[in-house]
């Protein structure tokens, strides 16, 4: 029992650690560095691929307890502080995917602006003097 409760400590560590690089990743996400959020990107699957296997450790330890050791009260504590900080990152996580997805909105208006900008440099008008996009023609024949 007493290596399950470890097992849980160091997830319960783990898990604040990746509460760390979330937050990371949030400045980084506000900021726009492509390079430094790959590096952190990264870093973050690393971080996720060891959590996995401490959940696959915890959960072998706890099949093999008896039903009165999975009644120990402070068993109980130690997987509601590792929920709690499972969902604290969770939350920060929909954040993070909010903020990716207001700046891919932001650059999708901006694009926008720009296609629009361009189309309007580009207006000729034609012999009734109405505007027209486009080229202004195939050029002047002296």
């Amino acid at each position: 029992m007493n290596k399950l409760k470890e097992a849980i400590s160091v997830q319960i560590s783990q898990l604040e650690q990746l509460q760390l690089v979330l937050e990371n990743e949030l400045h980084l996400i506000s900021t726009r560095d492509p390079e430094s959020l790959l590096n952190l990107l990264k870093s973050k699957e690393s971080l996720l691929d060891l959590i996995q296997s401490q959940d696959n450790v915890i959960a072998q330890g706890y099949a093999q307890l008896s039903d009165d050791e999975k009644q120990d009260e402070g068993l109980s504590e130690l997987f509601d502080s590792a929920k709690k900080m499972l969902n604290q990152c969770k939350y920060r996580t929909s954040i993070n995917q909010t903020a990716v997805e207001q700046g891919q909105l932001r650059l999708e208006h901006l694009r926008n602006l720009l296609l629009e900008s361009r189309a309007k440099e580009s207006l000729t008008y034609d012999k009734s003097g109405r505007t027209r996009g486009g080229s202004s023609g195939k050029g002047i024949n002296a």
